[in-house]
C-alpha cells in the first residue's frame, strides 16, 4: 500500500496554530503529529497512541486495576498498534470491506446488549467523551480483523472424523460442562527461534510466575508483559467452557482452584501462564436432550464486484419471489454459492452452536417454513428457511458435536497465534518512540 509524499504529509498534519493579527509571521506556532513508528508503508502518530493509552487507562480505571508505568504501557500500546496496524493493511490490500450497513448492524447489536436504543448508546458514548466517528471507525477496524481472522485462519481449519475418535477416546470429560474464568500471559517465542532466544524467554516467564505467586497483580503483569491481543484488558480470557480452553492449558487446569496460576507452559507460540480467576458448573453425563433444527439457505457471497448492498437486494428480490410461491429449493440451486445449492440449500438437521452467532440467532427466530430477511454473516447474506425441528436424545452425537467444536475453536486459536506472529515477523516496524523522549 504505497502513499505518495503530499497525501502522507497532509496526513501528518495535526494542527497549525494561526497567529492573531497582531502576531508577526516569524511568531506563528506550527505544531505536527509526530510518528512513533512506520508499518510497512503506513505510520502511526503520537496522537494515536496517546488515544489509545487514554482509552486503556479509563478502561483499567472501571475495572479497578493497575497499570504498569506510563513509558512500559506505551510501549506495549504501540506494539498492539503495530499489530493491528498489519492486519488492517492486509486486510485493505486484500479487498476486504466493512460498509456502512454492516456496520450500523453490528453498533445496534452493541447498543441492544446493553439494553439501549442507538440513539440513547450514541448519548452514552458523548456522556463519556468518546466521539461517535471514532467509536464508529474502531468498531469497524474490530470487525474487519474478525473478517480477516475467519478468512484467513479459521475457514482453513478442517476436523476429521480420525480426529474426532481420538479424541473421544483420550477425553473421557469431552462433554464436561465446567467452565473456567481466566486470565491469561503470553510471551511471544520469534520465528525460528534460537536455543538462548528460548532460555531467555522461559526464565522471564519463571520469574514473572514468581513475582505472581509472591502477591503481584496479574492484569498490571499482563498489561506490562503479554504478547497476547488481550494483554491491554489485563489479560482477561473470560468465561471459557471446557472445550473451548486450549488443550495445552486443560490438563493444568483440572489440578487448579481459583485465584490458583498455573506452571509455565510452552507452545508454537511461545509461553503461557494462566491464572483460573473462578470456576462454575459440573462434569455432565446424564442424558442430554436438545432441540435440532432442519434448515436450508441461499448464500451470497460478498465481493469486488459484489457489494454488501447489492447482496442484499438481490436475497430481498428472491425472497418475494419465494413468497409468491416460487420454489425455494429450485432457487437455491439457481442462486446460492454454498456447497449446499445442488442439495436446494438443504443444510440438515443442525445442533445449537452449529452456525455462526448471526446465522443461529435468526434461524431460531422463524417457525417452520417462515424465511428470514436477508441475514448477514461472516460468510456473505443468507436467506433462511426452517424446515422443522425435534427434540430427541443426542447424547452421542451431541458428544461427537461437542468433539468436533472444541477440536475445531483449539486449532483455530492455535493457528491464529501462529499466523500473527508470522503477520508480525513479516512486517517492516521502525520504532521511533525513544527519539520523542
Amino acid at each position: 500500500m504505497k502513499t505518495a509524499l503530499p497525501r502522507l504529509l497532509s496526513t501528518l498534519l495535526f494542527s497549525v496554530l494561526a497567529a492573531l493579527p497582531a502576531v508577526s509571521p516569524a511568531a506563528r506556532t506550527v505544531l505536527v503529529d509526530r510518528i512513533v513508528a512506520v508499518v510497512n508503508n503506513d505510520v502511526i502518530t503520537e496522537s494515536s497512541l496517546a488515544e489509545r493509552t487514554a482509552q486503556i487507562k479509563r478502561q483499567f480505571g472501571r475495572q479497578g486495576g493497575q497499570l504498569p508505568p506510563d513509558e512500559v504501557l506505551r510501549k506495549q500500546v504501540l506494539e498492539r498498534l503495530v499489530v493491528e496496524r498489519a492486519q488492517l493493511q492486509l486486510a485493505g490490500e486484500t479487498g476486504l470491506r466493512i460498509d456502512d450497513t454492516a456496520l450500523a448492524g453490528a453498533i445496534d447489536r452493541i447498543a441492544a446488549s446493553n439494553k439501549l436504543s442507538a440513539a440513547q448508546f450514541r448519548a452514552a458514548l458523548e456522556k463519556d467523551g468518546i466521539a461517535w466517528n471514532d467509536f464508529r471507525e474502531n468498531i469497524r477496524q474490530e470487525m474487519l480483523i474478525a473478517r480477516l481472522r475467519e478468512r484467513e485462519v479459521d475457514a482453513r481449519v478442517v476436523v476429521t472424523d480420525a480426529e474426532i475418535d481420538n479424541f473421544l477416546k483420550n477425553a473421557p470429560d469431552a462433554a464436561d460442562s465446567r467452565e473456567y474464568d481466566l486470565s491469561h500471559i503470553l510471551l511471544r517465542a520469534p520465528e525460528g527461534p534460537s536455543p538462548e532466544q528460548l532460555n531467555a524467554l522461559a526464565q522471564k516467564a519463571e520469574s514473572l510466575r514468581a513475582r505472581l505467586l509472591a502477591g503481584e497483580d496479574f492484569a498490571k503483569l499482563a498489561a506490562e508483559f503479554s504478547d497476547a491481543p488481550d494483554a491491554l484488558q489485563g489479560g482477561a480470557l473470560g468465561w471459557r467452557p471446557t472445550n473451548s480452553v486450549p488443550a495445552l492449558f486443560l490438563d493444568a487446569l483440572k489440578a487448579m482452584q481459583p485465584g490458583e496460576v498455573s506452571p509455565v507452559m510452552r507452545s508454537p507460540a511461545g509461553f503461557h501462564l494462566v491464572r483460573v480467576n473462578d470456576i462454575r458448573g459440573a462434569s455432565a453425563t446424564e442424558a442430554v436432550s436438545v432441540q435440532q433444527t432442519r434448515v436450508r439457505h441461499i448464500l451470497v457471497k460478498t465481493s469486488e464486484v459484489v457489494s454488501d448492498t447489492d447482496a442484499r437486494l438481490r436475497l430481498e428480490t428472491l425472497r418475494t419471489r419465494i413468497l409468491n410461491g416460487e420454489d425455494f429449493a429450485a432457487l437455491a440451486r439457481a442462486n446460492s454459492a454454498d456447497l449446499s445449492a445442488a442439495k436446494g440449500g438443504e443444510i440438515g438437521w443442525v445442533y445449537p452452536g452449529d452456525t455462526v452467532p448471526e446465522f443461529e440467532r435468526a434461524m431460531d427466530a422463524l417457525k417452520p417454513g417462515e424465511v428470514s430477511q436477508p441475514i448477514k454473516s461472516p460468510f456473505g447474506w443468507h436467506l433462511i428457511r426452517v424446515e422443522e425441528r425435534r427434540t430427541q436424545d443426542v447424547s452421542e452425537e451431541r458428544k461427537r458435536a461437542v468433539a468436533r467444536n472444541t477440536l475445531r475453536q483449539r486449532k483455530a486459536d492455535e493457528a491464529y497465534e501462529d499466523w500473527l506472529r508470522q503477520l508480525r515477523d513479516n512486517a517492516f516496524v521502525d520504532y521511533r518512540l525513544d527519539e520523542l523522549n
